[in-house]
């Protein structure tokens, strides 16, 4: 069986938003219509945003990669939280413009 993964992020204007998440995420993999674009983050889990004005702005997301430093020096984009837990995990929160949270974590 196999198990693909799509996490979505509702955003309020489509064109306004892409470039701040290009800047975070790269270039995306795909665009399955005008509104949407899909970047493969892992071999079968894929983030979107979707344009949809009404729903906007309370998606939640939160990546755990192997390379949190890179990542972050990446884009210009600033993080709105970095966090380091007592177990030595260590979250970096991301805020577009709607208010969509896009996070990126790291194990010790």
């Amino acid at each position: 069986m196999s198990t693909e993964l799509f996490a979505g992020l509702r955003v309020s204007d489509f064109a306004a938003m892409l470039p701040w998440y290009v800047e975070l995420l790269g270039e995306p993999t795909m665009f399955p219509h005008q509104t949407e674009a899909v970047w493969t983050v892992a071999g079968h889990g894929h983030l979107y945003i979707v344009e949809e004005p009404a729903r906007s702005g309370s998606s939640v997301a939160l990546l755990m990669v192997d390379d949190l430093e890179k990542r972050l020096r990446k884009g210009s984009v600033e993080p709105a939280l970095d966090e380091t837990y007592d177990n030595g995990v260590r979250k970096v929160t991301f805020r577009d413009a709607d208010g969509n949270e896009l996070a990126f974590g790291s194990m010790p």
